[in-house]
């Protein structure tokens, strides 16, 4: 399976415990293609959700559905970034834009104090 940084994909997360993220959720592709491209089954996503309280914490991202054809409008949760083996990516989605790419890449850096 080949994704690409920067895609939307629908993934099917396991049951979650405490405050992980869990269930059927979007999430959005971070990791580099260099890395996508390579043999390693995971990959690196941010966790969408259509929680928009959210895109009052700081880095997080608000995304309108027209920019990831969801059915609604969601936020980047970039607190929430996960690895995830590629077998949980069930459906490809869309693919963000190039300015809330830079958007949630400053998000990340803001989280992990880079």
């Amino acid at each position: 399976m080949v994704v690409r940084r920067g895609e939307v994909w629908w993934a099917e997360l396991p049951e979650p415990v405490a405050s992980e993220p869990g269930y059927r959720r979007p999430v959005l592709i971070v990791q580099s293609d260099d890395f996508n491209r390579s043999r390693i089954h995971t990959v690196i996503a941010v966790v969408l959700t259509t929680n928009l309280r959210l895109a009052e914490a700081p880095g997080n991202v608000p995304v309108s559905k027209e920019d990831t054809a969801l059915p609604g409008d969601s936020v980047a949760n970039v607190s929430q970034i996960i690895t995830l083996d590629k077998t949980f990516l069930t459906e490809r989605v869309s693919r963000v834009s190039d300015r809330i790419m830079m958007l949630v890449e400053d998000g990340i850096r803001t989280v992990l104090a880079l």
